[in-house]
């Protein structure tokens, strides 16, 4: 799907008339003389094989990326809407091609006065699309177009701005009204500078989706058009703003933040946001930092360094990663390009001075962590080199995070079909019937200190009972007699199961199993640093729980949603 505008078109409507005052890339002669070469001579006859069929006619408007078949009286006809439709969305479809604009109407003002006795101008800026254009690249440009028109009606109102330029252009087509092939546009362009200004937008919306310009001289001006600027660094992927939404949503404090720009190459960003929250946090950035830490050591709250790392991700700056260290695991991503003429070859190599891309890919041809790579006795410089080279694969998308996740399955066909927990509580031992008596809260939603974390809801018959505060004695009798009671909400198979593992004599290890069972961690949908993080758990102790209840838990690796959204190799 094509995202970049056919054709940006200015048109004017107030008390003397309408009339297309700019269009870019405007027709020229030899635009022309194509369109009109299959009816030079009105006479002649289309010549068909089979006379009984009609010859099909292309109703296509749209040449070589381009927006062809209409004239410009047919275009400012279109467009000078009625002041009914001012200052609302305006959107129409014709053939293959679809406008979309937002009409603005604006005050008149000249230099002796105030405001001018002709009384209101409306000034339409249309952005012509592929119709096949999705719904939210047409509200891209719709808000494109809202922008451009309110920076206008300020200029206007300023210092006469639209005034001064609608005139300039207004005196070069009646110059070259005679000469109907696209003079009087190069003329605008060299003496106004709204139309050097549509023709930077558009040259910027087409190469990379990032705009920025300064209207009037004056006024600076960025917009960014996502579906656009995420396609250098994904290859072609289409990259919807709800899409990013969603991947910032699953945001959490143990997330990473990942350039795809060095520092120093942000100045000019960070100097057009004007943020000096953005610069304090980029003198702290690290990709071996996570998010929580990056807040604390640039003095910044963690939503306002959520905010600001979604300001990054959204204009394609950064990307979202798992804080690199020793622990993590690296696969060569599915869709890598590491092809033998991939660019990507070169440019390694000028960055690790003759380094040589597949060498260092290779070594992650299975999944391998960081730490299995590093030696304690090489040089701190040699494992710094290592760290860059794996930051620099990840920025380029050919490594992926492999993740450990955990899924609770204590028979052979998986969970038990028989999970009904109320037959247990009809009659209750003497030892529990004082802890089943009380009442406790639903763990369905586990809150971080950021409150961003959230925790699925755990199976019906794993969610009503919290036992971590009974005490027992150390006879085998009370000791047989807790450990029923711990898994007291457990099925009967599953119990049977349970009580064969040797780790459940461990009081200790058998109350954090049931607790992280019921709290839903074993379903396959938390990872590993997940549960660390939200259980306040090392990362030592819950693989050694893993490592003792092997038996019911089986683990696989994979990405984490939340990452993979962020990469190329998800769908």
């Amino acid at each position: 799907m094509e995202v970049s505008p056919l054709c940006v078109i200015l048109v004017k409507s107030d008390s003397k008339g309408d009339r297309l005052l700019f269009r870019y890339p405007f027709q020229n002669c030899e635009n022309k003389e194509i369109l009109n070469k299959s009816r030079r001579n009105p006479y002649t006859l289309p010549i068909v094989e089979d006379l009984l069929q009609s010859p099909t006619v292309s109703s296509s408007n749209i040449s070589k990326g381009v927006l062809v078949g209409f004239s410009d009286e047919v275009l400012s006809s279109l467009f000078a809407v009625k002041p009914d439709l001012s200052n609302r969305k305006f959107e129409l479809k014709v053939n293959d091609v679809r406008f979309v604009s937002h009409p603005t109407s604006l005050q008149l003002r000249n230099k002796q006065s105030h405001k001018d006795e002709s009384g209101l101008m409306l000034i339409n800026i249309v952005f012509s699309l592929s119709a096949l254009a999705s719904h939210s690249v047409v509200k891209c440009y719709h808000d494109l177009s809202e922008r451009i028109g309110i920076i206008l009606r300020h200029e206007e109102k300023r210092r006469g701005y639209v005034s001064e330029q609608t005139q300039t252009m207004m005196a070069a087509h009646d110059d070259g009204y005679t000469n109907n092939n696209g003079s009087a546009f190069r003329v605008i362009l060299e003496k106004c500078t709204l139309a050097n200004n549509i023709k930077k937008l558009y040259e910027d919306l087409c190469s990379s989706g990032l705009v920025s310009i300064r209207l009037n001289r004056w006024i600076p001006f960025s917009f960014c058009l996502p579906q656009k600027a995420h396609q250098w660094h994904l290859r072609g992927k289409i990259v919807e703003p709800e899409d990013i939404d969603r991947c910032l949503l699953a945001l959490r404090p143990y997330h990473s933040l990942l350039l795809l720009y060095p520092v120093e190459h942000l100045v000019d960003f960070t100097a057009l946001d004007g943020s000096p929250s953005l610069v304090r946090m980029l003198s702290q950035y690290s990709p071996m930092k996570n998010l929580q830490t990056l807040a604390a050591d640039s003095d910044l709250t963690l939503s306002h360094v959520f905010q600001l790392t979604a300001h990054l991700v959204y204009w394609a700056k950064a990307t979202v990663i798992f804080p690199v260290c020793s622990k993590n695991k690296y696969v060569i991503a599915p869709n890598a390009s590491i092809h033998l003429n991939s660019p990507l070859m070169e440019k390694y190599s000028m960055s690790f001075k003759g380094g040589n891309l597949m060498r260092a890919l290779n070594e992650f041809s299975l999944p391998t962590s960081l730490g299995q790579k590093t030696n304690p006795l090489c040089y701190p410089s040699q494992q710094s080199a290592l760290v860059k080279s794996i930051i620099w694969m990840l920025q380029h998308h050919l490594l992926v995070q492999l993740h450990t996740y955990i899924q609770y399955m204590p028979t052979g066909n998986g969970l038990s079909t028989s999970r009904s927990f109320k037959k247990y509580l009809k009659t209750p031992s003497p030892r529990t019937s004082s802890v089943l008596s009380t009442s406790f809260p639903e763990p369905s939603r586990t809150e971080s200190e950021s409150g961003a974390s959230t925790v699925s809801e755990a199976p019906d018959f794993m969610r009503n009972f919290n036992l971590e505060n009974v005490s027992f004695t150390s006879t085998e009798d009370d000791k047989q007699e807790y450990q029923e009671e711990l898994l007291l909400d457990f099925p009967d198979d599953e119990r049977s199961q349970i009580f064969k593992i040797p780790a459940t004599n461990t009081p200790e290890d058998l109350k954090l199993f049931a607790r992280l069972c019921r709290k839903g961690y074993f379903q396959g949908s938390h990872h590993v640093e997940e549960i660390m993080y939200l259980e306040n758990l090392r990362r030592s102790q819950l693989l050694q729980l893993l490592d003792k209840f092997r038996d019911v838990l089986v683990t696989y690796e994979t990405e984490d949603p939340a990452i993979a959204m962020f990469s190329s190799s998800c769908s």
